[in-house]
């Protein structure tokens, strides 16, 4: 009987081991994804904060538009579009 509680002693020290390896893998996993995750939110503020500063840089254009009156309304119009386009490409690419 022995040798089978020696087999079963190989065995099961040979299974912790591998718990032991695969517990190391998913510490490392969960470190890269609380990383990664930290990543995510510093790239989601910068992408917040540019979306801001396109946000900011088209109401301030309206707004002297709107100022100036309706006969100056063609000198911003281009001017208007444009940040209107920065903005909505900013705000696609922060929700996909």
């Amino acid at each position: 009987m022995g040798s089978i509680e020696a087999g079963l002693e190989k065995t099961v020290a040979r299974l912790e081991d591998q718990l032991k390896l695969w517990g190391a893998k998913l510490n490392v996993l969960v470190a890269k994804g609380e990383v990664a995750g930290q990543q995510s939110k510093i790239d989601s503020h910068r992408y917040v904060d540019d979306l801001k500063a396109k946000l900011d840089a088209a109401q301030e254009k309206l707004h002297e538009a709107k100022a100036a009156g309706g006969e100056k309304w063609d000198s911003f119009k281009s001017a208007i579009e444009s940040s209107w386009k920065d903005l909505e490409a900013a705000f696609a690419k922060l929700v996909h």
